[in-house]
């Protein structure tokens, strides 16, 4: 699906980021940079991120800051769930930093914040878009306990790139996790991004092997380094590119695929819910 960016004031944003009000909550939109923030906000909507605003791992692609991470605030999903009410919200997507200094990754900390937004918002559809865990299949079940609409985890990139790009992330995991969630029943999303010097073959490999896991919607999205310090765009893809990447991942079977330059995993989740 052909995605085209709309120009949004920065008037706008800045207006809707206070009317929004997040209390002192973390939103991926604002933290990673996402380029689709106006057009999110203007919406009202927002991919939250719990679990503090410092990541304990080094990926050199990602905006979000890499600091010795906060104590948990207990009271954040209780946060969460007013807010959601507040924007008047039918579908939340819950997202968070690696933790991996806590026993459990952060686990219950999910499942808190996706059963405290059920019981305020009963019928509010939830998304959760989760780190590896270390690929520890126990605390993936605490999260899936709590019955969250769709598990999202993102594969990023192709193998080859994965000691460049994502530290501490492991490539065969990632796929185990997918796996696992959709033989447990759920419907299961992944994204990657391109440009970090991939190569076509190294592409379709990579979508091959996600079908392989089952999932229900994959996303492929342009990679836009946040600053210059990051990782380099290596390559800008055309649409034509993005159209024959959506078509090959159709071919071969996966259900749901959107593609395009501005595509993000978590970009018009909504939407890409219902027509699933």
């Amino acid at each position: 699906m052909k995605q085209e960016k709309k120009k949004i004031a920065i008037s706008d944003i800045m207006a809707l980021k206070k009317d929004f009000e997040f209390k002192g909550l973390n939103t991926v939109c604002r933290s990673a940079k996402c380029p689709n923030i106006g057009e999110c906000f203007r919406r009202r909507t927002a991919t939250f991120m719990i679990l503090g605003k410092y990541c304990t791992r080094k990926c050199d692609f990602c905006a979000v800051e890499k600091y010795n991470p906060e104590p948990v605030d207990v009271n954040e999903p209780s946060k969460i769930a007013k807010t959601i009410k507040q924007l008047r919200l039918s579908y939340s997507v819950i997202t968070s930093v690696t933790r991996d200094d806590l026993p459990d990754g952060g686990a219950e900390h999910f499942a808190k914040t996706i059963n405290e937004i059920k019981a305020l918002l009963p019928e509010n559809k939830i998304e959760v878009l989760v780190p590896d865990f270390s690929g520890n299949t126990k605390f993936i079940d605490i999260v899936l306990n709590a019955k969250p609409d769709v598990f999202s985890h993102n594969l990023e990139t192709v193998h080859a790139l994965y000691s460049k790009v994502r530290k501490g992330a492991d490539y065969g995991r990632s796929l185990e996790i997918l796996r696992y969630v959709k033989v447990s029943g759920f419907k299961v999303k992944t994204g990657i991004m391109l440009g970090l010097g991939e190569t076509e073959k190294q592409v379709f490999e990579t979508i091959k092997d996600i079908k392989n896991t089952n999932i229900d919607t994959l996303t492929i999205g342009q990679y836009l380094a946040p600053t210059k310090k990051h990782y380099p765009v290596i390559k800008e893809y055309t649409p034509k590119e993005f159209k024959m990447m959506e078509d090959f991942a159709v071919s071969i079977g996966i259900k749901q695929v959107v593609s395009g330059r501005y595509v993000r995993s978590s970009y018009l989740a909504e939407e890409n819910f219902k027509r699933l």
